[in-house]
Formats: structure tokens, C-alpha cells, sequence
């Protein structure tokens, strides 16, 4: 039979705990990186969100972003736009990017846009880079331009609603 050894606290090994539970919850925590990947100024860093709930009728100018969950039926002007899934924009959108995920019924002005896969887009879109992920619908024209597209909309002038000539009644 063996003898039974007993080790004594000195000769064991001590396990050292890392950090303990108030260390961790001082730590701050992680923080993604945003969808965004532009870098953006100090007064550019709020969001303003249209939400689901919401109708706008009407046009909307931001300095920073714009996330529309809601319907908006006027054009759009931000730093970033996001159109999200469920939401529907009846008017045009001009930014540095454009993500569209819902409904765009109207022309696109932006340095980059991104249509991803559940986007509806009826309208031309004026770029300098354009990614279409599979399932997205665009329905329109793509324009790739070297200028910022943005200055384009300022450029354009409306075309003007001819109206046909009256046609003389026929009597009998």
C-alpha cells in the first residue's frame, strides 16, 4: 500500500487571481466600431432619427447624420444618410454617404452609396463609388462622376413641364 503524502500549504501552489470583480467593472467597455466609416467632426457626431412612427413632409437639412426609420416626403441633405428597412424616402438624398436599406423614390447625390440587400431604389444615382449588395432592387440610372456629385444638384437646373398645344374641337 502507498503511504499518503499530504503537502503543506507552503509547497503548493498558489493561484493569483488576474483582476477582480470591481476591476472589471471599472474597465470601460467595448465599444464597436460604428457602420459608418467616414471619419467625422466634433459637431458631426450626433444622429438625428426619423422614427418609425413618423411622417415628414417636408425637406430636412443636417450637418451630421440622419437615420430615417419613418417616411419622409421632401429631399434630404446630411453628412450621412441611412435610409433604414421598412423606411420609405419620396425625394431626393445628398450626402458624403448614403446607406439604403428601405425605400428611395427620387436621385441619389453622394460620394458613396451602398445599397444593401433589402433596398428599393427608383432613381439615378450620381457617385464615386457604388456597392449593390445581392437581392437590392435599383431601378434608374448609375452615374459615376470624379466630381463631388453633390455639386451636380447645385449645377442642375429643373426642366421645365411643357405643355402641349390645345388641339382645335372638331364640331359636326
Amino acid at each position: 500500500m502507498l503511504p499518503n503524502f499530504r503537502r503543506s500549504e507552503t509547497d503548493s501552489p498558489k493561484l493569483q487571481t488576474v483582476a477582480s470583480a470591481s476591476d472589471i467593472r471599472s474597465t470601460p467597455s467595448f465599444q464597436p466600431r460604428p457602420f459608418l466609416s467616414v471619419p467625422q467632426a466634433d459637431s458631426a457626431k450626433s444622429i438625428s432619427v426619423i422614427g418609425a412612427d413618423l411622417t415628414i413632409a417636408g425637406n430636412l437639412i443636417c450637418k451630421g447624420e440622419v437615420q430615417v426609420d419613418g417616411v419622409v416626403e421632401g429631399d434630404i441633405e446630411g453628412s450621412h444618410v441611412v435610409v433604414s428597412e421598412g423606411a420609405t424616402v419620396t425625394g431626393g438624398i445628398s450626402a458624403d454617404e448614403v446607406v439604403i436599406r428601405g425605400h428611395v423614390v427620387g436621385s441619389v447625390h453622394s460620394k458613396r452609396v451602398m445599397l444593401q440587400t433589402t433596398s428599393e431604389v427608383e432613381g439615378d444615382i450620381f457617385h464615386q463609388s457604388l456597392s449593390i449588395e445581392q437581392g437590392a432592387m435599383f431601378e434608374g440610372k448609375s452615374r459615376r462622376v470624379s466630381e463631388d456629385p453633390r455639386t451636380l444638384l447645385k449645377k442642375s437646373e429643373p426642366i421645365g413641364f411643357m405643355v402641349p398645344p390645345r388641339l382645335p374641337e372638331l364640331t359636326n
